[in-house]
């Protein structure tokens, strides 16, 4: 039988362990994030390793990059990343975020059926391709949905002189990526995507599309992480965020995200904090 000592120390052992273990589960900050990192498996991928690292959990609303900004603005996430950078620095110019960084990068693509019907494949600029799509009557399905995506299509839309707005054979969805994706499929019908998404889901949702231009560089997409501002709302974990912004612009999770890739070796993420 245990002595008193010994039944007592364990028992004070064992309500320490479970007021540590406690401590850390109530240890969460919200990430506002975009849909393609979490359409792309990014965030499955990436939050294991930060939270056995540190204890944190991070909790994802994934969403479109505007109204992920927007979320950060209210103070209704702790952290924000995103691929906007200008509207990035605006917001932070603005007051309501701070220690924005660059974190990584990949590429917009245009992909659409596989007849390419506006025989895309042959152009060099997403400029030209827009135009093709747009003087054949082709459809074009946009997210439109303020996320990054959508702006960076509208700017291509106007970099072509062209506004889509109400033609025929312009759709917008209001739908995150995957989803526009699939209406594009079943429209046979032409997108802008990202990288990462296409790689990641193509198989999954069985596509019948291909890539049919890539390689512009304008088709650059920049993430950035940034924190919500403590001064503008208390409620915000600052130092759990900026644990989490330092652990993703360190060389540790910088490397993280360079070792995540699809199914076929793919790396889907090309990391460049500074």
């Amino acid at each position: 039988m245990l002595c008193k000592r010994s039944l007592a120390g364990l028992l004070a052992a064992l309500v320490l362990g479970l007021a540590v273990g406690s401590a850390w589960a109530q240890t969460r900050i919200r990430c506002a994030g975009t849909s393609s990192t979490q359409n792309s498996g990014f965030f499955d991928y990436i939050l294991p390793l930060f939270e056995k690292k540190t204890g944190i959990k991070v909790d994802i609303l994934a969403v479109g990059t505007g109204a992920a900004i927007e979320i950060g603005k209210r103070g209704d996430a702790d952290v924000v990343m995103v691929h906007a950078k200008e509207q990035e620095l605006q917001a932070v110019e603005a007051g309501f975020f701070v220690r924005r960084h660059d974190v990584m990068y990949n590429d917009f693509v245009i992909i659409g059926s596989t007849d390419d019907r506006a025989n895309i494949i042959n152009v060099k600029t997403a400029q030209v391709a827009l135009r093709e799509i747009a003087d054949r009557g082709y459809t074009f399905v946009s997210r439109g949905d303020k996320s990054g995506t959508h702006v960076k299509e509208l700017a291509l839309w106007k970099l072509a002189k062209i506004a889509p707005q109400g033609r025929k054979w312009y759709l917008q969805t209001g739908q995150g990526q995957e989803k526009t994706q699939r209406i594009a499929n079943e429209k046979r019908a032409y997108t802008l995507t990202d990288r990462s998404t296409w790689l990641a889901t193509k198989d999954k949702d069985k596509l019948e599309m291909v890539m049919v231009l890539e390689g512009d560089p304008i088709l650059f997409n920049q993430y950035g992480v940034m924190a919500v501002n403590p001064g503008k709302h208390k409620q915000a974990k600052f130092k759990e965020a900026m644990l989490f912004i330092d652990w993703l612009i360190s060389p540790e999770g910088q490397q993280a995200i360079a070792t995540f890739k699809d199914k076929h070796g793919n790396q889907l993420f090309i990391p460049n904090a500074k």
